[in-house]
């Protein structure tokens, strides 16, 4: 292993600057997403009985729970940036931590970026007609397919410039960010659920509704398929854990912001699917492809489309700078290892940001918006994504017997029982990925093993260096 010295008069490292506050809104930011308005109507699709619904709400909410517990044990164990690529390598070892970290740059972190960056310029453009996203600036046939370059990918390109700019300038910058919107929507939908309630067109008996005959109000089929949903619904949690080398006091505030940031998410889901029954019955929800709109318009009128388009906006652009925030922290972990390029690991001097991490991001994403690629890419990593949370749930049972004397400022409740559960569920999970989506599961294995190629030499060049040292260079045993 090696420490690189610091340069004389500067600061090369990563400091810590979140406080608990900063540490929540992260959990809040990544994982609350404009799917809130799109699973519900799934899950009423799958199992029709409202009040069943609202209870896989709170099941799912809990077994993201056992997961976080798991994690921020780990997490107090390792407060180091990386988070759960880490948690890998120091349970399965540095291959299959940098196949997850190759992944997640090539496809997954990228794909899921672009992916908001688009969500964020779709939703401007309703929101302001003239900013229209389908408007086309630029179109040419490259290689006998149609290109073309729309004011929504301008628009897109912009926001990730921006994100990434406020990233480079200072942590502490990126947080507050994170935080305005992270409140900002927290507080809208507060105030959709207390204005819909007492000032809103809507009925209690909807909660009470009767299936349709013929339909199954409850079934084990319908419920699995509605947890699938509804599991992918709770999935950015584990973003704190990559931003763990900048936060205050770890040992206490990352598990704290762990469990309090998922008891929020839980609390904040109950309330906006109650807004929606409570403004809609079951069977219109279930109907709908654009719920907000919907629900607006049921409680209030047919003019609240332009503030639900807002709204979505606010929360795809949050969750886009949590993104941005947690995945450069992984690409410079990597590039400490000695098993990515180099120069991610360089962290500017003054502002204390793995600068050149951040900015390889934001060119790959860019890149990514403009191909229109990243759906396809974004869609091979689901089932490697899935995958990665069973193993790193699994590194708690490893630990516990790889390390059982490293110290563990927090441990995970319930063990081993709760964790167990999760890794259950999370397999079901994995299989089920598989089977509906074989070939993509296998496209997603493919791109993981290109990069081992590259493993092989950024590990040759490791070694080279740790035998021959470069003055400033500190080899540590």
């Amino acid at each position: 292993m090696r420490a690189e010295a610091p340069e004389h008069g500067s600061a090369s490292k990563l400091v810590r600057q979140l406080t608990l506050f900063d540490s929540v809104m992260v959990v809040v930011s990544g994982t609350i997403g404009a799917s809130i308005f799109i699973v519900p109507a799934d899950v009423l699709r799958a199992v029709p009985d409202p009040r069943f619904a609202l209870l896989l709400w709170v099941i799912a909410g809990g077994i993201t729970l056992m997961a976080g517990l798991a994690c921020a044990e780990l997490g107090s164990m390792f407060p180091e940036a990386g988070g759960q690529y880490i948690f890998i390598r120091e349970a399965y070892g540095r291959f299959a931590a940098f196949l997850y970290g190759w992944v997640l740059f090539t496809a997954g972190n990228s794909g899921a970026l672009a992916a908001m960056a688009i969500a964020f310029a779709l939703f401007i453009g309703r929101a302001f007609p003239m900013l229209s996203a389908e408007h086309v600036i630029y179109a040419h046939q490259v290689f006998g397919v149609q290109w073309e370059l729309t004011q929504g990918a301008l628009i897109a390109v912009a926001s990730m410039i921006v994100l990434t700019a406020v990233n480079l300038r200072s942590v502490k910058m990126a947080a507050w960010l994170q935080n305005v919107t992270a409140l900002g929507y927290l507080g809208a939908i507060g105030a959709i659920v207390v204005l819909g309630i007492l000032f809103g067109r809507g009925s209690w008996s909807h909660f009470a509704s009767v299936p349709p005959s013929g339909i199954a109000s409850i079934s084990l089929k319908g419920a699995g398929v509605a947890m699938i949903a509804l599991l992918w619904t709770f999935d950015g949690w584990e973003f704190l854990s990559w931003v763990a080398g900048e936060i205050k006091d770890p040992h206490r505030n990352l598990p704290l912001a762990l469990i309090w940031g998922i008891v929020l998410i839980i609390i904040t889901y109950l309330l906006a699917n109650a807004v929606f029954l409570y403004a809609l019955p079951p069977d219109q929800i279930a109907a709908q492809t654009g719920l907000a709109d919907a629900t607006m318009a049921a409680l209030f009128s047919q003019n609240a489309g332009k503030w639900v388009s807002l709204f979505i906006a606010l929360i795809s652009f949050g969750a886009a700078s949590v993104v941005v925030l947690g995945g450069a922290r992984i690409y410079y972990s990597m590039a400490c290892d000695g098993v990515f390029f180099q120069g991610m690991k360089r962290v500017h001097p003054r502002w204390n940001t793995p600068v050149t991490s951040l900015l390889a991001q934001c060119v790959w994403v860019i890149v990514l918006i403009l191909s229109g690629r990243y759906e396809q890419l974004y869609t091979c990593f689901v089932f490697m994504m899935t995958m990665t949370y069973v193993l790193t749930v699994g590194a708690v049972f490893v630990l516990r017997r790889t390390q059982p004397d490293r110290p563990r400022p927090y441990r995970c409740s319930g063990y081993p029982w709760l964790p167990l559960t999760y890794m259950v569920v999370a397999c079901g999970f994995v299989l089920s990925t598989l089977l509906s989506r074989p070939r993509e599961s296998i496209a997603g294995l493919g791109l993981a093993l290109l990069g081992v190629p590259l493993y092989i030499h950024w590990r040759r060049q490791e070694r080279r260096r740790s035998a021959n040292p470069q003055p400033g260079v500190v080899t540590i045993p």
